[in-house]
């Protein structure tokens, strides 16, 4: 049930990207967090790279792409060295995808505690307790 947020920019304007984007992340979350596609949400955004800056340039005077991206997993479901996986192949895909990207470029695991995170009306928790029960 993790719900991931992109937000990128990139010189180019590739149709599709978009898509290619959300299906690479929910693909990475499922293989390296062990995350069910069928319960993954996506939200993709493009900025323009001429309105976001790293270090007082935007990206496009920089000449580089550059993307955001959060991950809300439910806390303790996943080792550090799972998380840093799914950081590190995301950066990388990423990469490969937009083009050259500037080292300010993040990946951001979200731990919220499972009785504060939820989806259909039911926290986490509660989905645990009545599995549980079952």
């Amino acid at each position: 049930m993790p719900m991931i947020q992109i937000k990128y920019a990139t010189p180019a304007v590739a149709a599709g990207l978009e898509a290619a984007l959300a299906a690479r992340a929910s693909q990475l979350a499922q293989q390296r967090l062990g995350k069910d596609p069928a319960l993954t949400a996506v939200l993709v955004e493009r900025a323009d790279p001429s309105h976001w800056f790293c270090a007082g340039r935007s990206l496009a005077e920089a000449g580089l792409s550059g993307f955001w991206l959060d991950i809300r997993v439910t806390e303790g479901t996943n080792t550090k060295d799972e998380k840093a996986a799914f950081i590190a192949e995301t950066f990388a895909a990423f990469s490969d995808m937009l083009g050259p990207l500037h080292a300010e470029s993040y990946v951001h695991v979200v731990e919220a505690r499972g009785d504060a995170y939820g989806y259909a009306g039911l926290t986490q928790e509660r989905r645990y307790i009545a599995a549980r029960s079952a």
